[in-house]
């Protein structure tokens, strides 16, 4: 599941991210950004792909974790308001699925792992 945002094609195409907040496990993180970030609300966290850090543009340093989601009966298509707010505040999403990582292009660091999501 990957995504573009709606009337702003240099974002580029991502996969759903999002933040941890301070004393939450990465699990827990995991569940609230997705339902925040896509609007699906039944899935299951799989298990964890990879973790690593990683530098922004900006020279700030993440810590990077990538978990595999199980999505049930999905529309091929859709579009999602996120509900995080913050920088989110107003935009759509415009999610879909691709079936390999040549399909598209991602941005920067974003298909760093997809190759072990495809070779499952």
């Amino acid at each position: 599941m990957v995504f573009q945002h709606k009337n702003i094609p240099e974002a580029g195409i991502q996969l759903p991210k999002g933040t941890v907040k301070e004393e939450e496990e990465t699990f827990s993180a995991v569940i609230r950004e997705v339902q925040e970030e896509t609007g699906i609300q039944t899935f299951e966290v799989g298990k964890l792909i990879a973790s690593d850090y990683w530098e922004n543009d900006d020279g700030a340093m993440h810590n990077r974790y990538f978990y595999k989601i199980i999505c049930h009966e999905m529309a091929d298509e859709w579009e999602y308001n996120p509900t995080g707010g913050g920088e989110e505040e107003g935009l759509t999403f415009q999610f879909f699925w691709i079936s390999s990582e040549e399909e598209f292009e991602l941005i920067r660091g974003h298909s760093d792992y997809l190759k072990l999501v495809f070779d499952e």
